[in-house]
């Protein structure tokens, strides 16, 4: 016969495997917070994934330096990807399934995000901060996906908006032959259909490439009066240089965020003159915005860097993050950091807002137009 002594070890011992059980989030341990990237740290998109990468590191390492989050480290584990979907779908599969990662974060680009989706809807795992503006991360609302930078329809209304105003009316879009680029085609294609004008002329580059010569010889014919490009950093480049090298009369050209300003700039040099580019970050050079201030202070203490947007948005992603564990109630769950996330409410980091609900996980819609100036700088 059992005695009740007996039992009630039985008991208690059972009942403390189960709260451990309780316990057991994938990622979560009673030191750490593992949280898993894939983003392009080689290849003609690496400038953005390593900016990323680093931006937000700059704001987890002082986190972590200061006591991390309910006692915990914020670890994030990055894994290259080239921009290539066909690796980032099974780097997704290594960090959800094998290193079993908290969260996803700070993927770079829409295919790449759209690789990771299967991960996310068949785990329940958060898929947080990725740098794209593509609406199908947005529209019907995922819960598993939360967006702290305006969508590329936002950014397109507001070139055409301005283009518009100024009597610009012949626009063009060079795009990348892609999920990317075709979400920025639709976003000029219905900016323009809003006010009763159809897109001018097209034309496509392949992903991770600069071979541009189809494409502008395609827009030499045309003639447009701006072209809109919705392509990486190196291919927009040769696309501009290309142009105005075959032509002195050239449109107005506009990217929007995603081509990366400074990595943009770098690969221009003076031909980034005039270049217009639709901004989703504040200024990372404006030190009167508190966001901005303090992201310089943690990220430029590393020689060799220079402030710029993507970093400054991997900064930003990476505060979002750890306000929603801080609004965590309880134990950290996927489940309770996705409600802590949705009910924590408006949120001012400094000079930047964002807020989610159940029906909306689009942070933010903070958009802005910017230009390269002849002296290499951004000007609003």
């Amino acid at each position: 016969m059992v005695s009740r002594h007996f039992t009630k070890m039985l008991l208690g011992l059972s009942l403390g495997l189960a709260a451990g059980l309780a316990l057991a989030e994938n990622g979560v341990s009673d030191k750490s917070i593992v949280i898993g990237q894939s983003a392009a740290l080689t290849g003609p998109a690496s400038a953005l994934g390593t900016a990323m990468r680093d931006g937000a590191l700059a704001y987890f390492d002082a986190v972590n330096a200061d006591g991390g989050v309910h006692g915990r480290q914020i670890v994030l584990k990055t894994v290259d990807d080239g921009y290539d979907p066909a690796r980032a779908g099974p780097n997704t599969g290594q960090l959800v399934d094998k290193d079993k990662v908290f969260a996803l974060f700070g993927y770079v680009g829409t295919p790449t995000s759209n690789a990771a989706m299967a991960w996310v809807d068949k785990g329940g795992v958060p898929f947080f901060a990725p740098m794209t503006g593509a609406q199908s991360l947005r529209e019907p609302v995922n819960r598993n996906v939360f967006n702290i930078r305006d969508g590329y329809a936002d950014e397109t209304e507001k070139i055409v908006e301005h283009l518009d105003a100024i009597g610009v009316k012949q626009i063009a879009v060079l795009y990348q032959d892609d999920a990317y680029g075709k979400a920025g085609l639709e976003g000029v294609t219905q900016a323009l259909k809003k006010r009763k004008q159809a897109v001018y002329a097209t034309a496509t580059v392949a992903r991770n490439s600069i071979d541009v010569a189809a494409a502008v010889a395609k827009m030499q014919a045309a003639k447009p009066h701006a072209v809109i490009m919705i392509s990486a950093y190196k291919s927009s480049a040769a696309f501009i240089r290309a142009m105005r090298k075959a032509s002195d009369s050239v449109p107005f050209f506009w990217n929007v965020s995603f081509v990366g300003s400074q990595a943009l700039m770098d690969e221009l040099g003076p031909d980034a003159s005039g270049v217009m580019i639709s901004q989703v970050m504040p200024s990372p050079w404006d030190e009167k915005i508190a966001i901005v201030k303090e992201y310089r202070k943690l990220y430029l203490t590393k020689p060799g860097r220079e402030p710029d947007y993507a970093s400054l948005e991997g900064f930003i992603a990476a505060k979002v993050f750890v306000e929603g564990l801080r609004h965590v109630k309880g134990e950290i769950t996927r489940k309770s950091f996705t409600s802590a996330l949705e009910t924590m409410g408006m949120t001012n980091l400094g000079g930047y807002t964002v807020q989610f609900s159940p029906g909306n996980h689009n942070g933010s819609n903070y958009v802005d137009l910017s230009i390269v100036t002849r002296k290499g700088k951004i000007m609003y």
